[in-house]
């Protein structure tokens, strides 16, 4: 028990000292835009299709649950608010941000696993290129700036998929659907939402980096990576939810 908590803090200790070597040297030339806009391509890119439709399945299935007993209550005017406020505050960036956990947070963690055991990053060093400038900033960068990105596009297409549904159960148009949803949400529940994607983001490509950056044991490790790249972000999605939830609601009450 000792040793796994000491494990915990020193991973702890050392995933704080990579990410305050990321905020050192994002500000100071060299700048790798190019790298950036093709990371920023990859990870919105290929991740699009499935963020969309999970995004897209879930309006639909929590319109379809909701619904019979909001009826039963007499209340299913209130579905497009209840699911609106629902999926921008919560579902959406949560969902989102673990998608890309599992799929950008492991792919990064592998790809940079794999170059160090090639020693790929030291022939970088040797040439003269900074790896971390090259490899880390850019990708943490791109993950802060995607993921919000996906977020909004995930929040559109779910209440896309609920609009449907209560078109076909309810005879609702979309105009009025997509009218009441716009009625009831209000700045800040959008704000929060966006503000925690940004951090989502930011915490998936730090711990890929992290774990990728400084693998070990050979090939072996690359696929210890990919895993724990994985299991470390979605915790910490949950982690960092929590807290964005405790600050919202702290003021909300002033």
């Amino acid at each position: 028990m000792l040793r796994l908590l000491r494990q915990f803090f020193v991973t702890t200790g050392q995933i704080s000292q990579f990410a305050a070597r990321y905020w050192r040297e994002v500000w100071f030339p060299p700048y790798e835009f190019q790298e950036l806009l093709k990371q920023c391509f990859l990870i919105g890119n290929k991740s699009m299709a499935l963020v969309g439709t999970t995004g897209f399945i879930m309006g639909i299935v929590l319109t379809l649950q909701t619904r019979p007993t909001l009826i039963e209550f007499g209340a299913q005017s209130w579905m497009p608010a209840m699911v609106g406020i629902a999926i921008v505050r919560e579902i959406g960036p949560v969902l989102t941000a673990l998608i890309c956990a599992g799929k950008v947070g492991s792919g990064i963690g592998a790809e940079l696993a794999s170059m160090k055991v090639t020693e790929q990053i030291d022939a970088m060093e040797v040439s003269g290129t900074n790896p971390f400038k090259y490899l880390v900033i850019t990708r943490v960068t791109a993950t802060t700036i995607m993921i919000p990105v996906l977020v909004i596009m995930s929040d559109l297409i779910s209440l896309g998929g609920s609009a449907i549904v209560e078109n076909l159960k309810g005879g609702v148009s979309f105009t009025l659907y997509f009218s009441k949803v716009l009625e009831f949400l209000q700045f800040g529940d959008l704000l929060p939402s966006i503000i925690k994607s940004f951090f989502f983001g930011f915490a998936i490509g730090i711990i890929g980096c992290y774990k990728g950056y400084t693998s070990s044991r050979g090939t072996e490790g690359v696929g210890r990576t990919a895993n724990e790249a994985v299991v470390i972000a979605s915790l910490l999605v949950f982690v960092l939810d929590f807290i964005a939830v405790l600050v919202t609601d702290i003021f909300y009450e002033l």
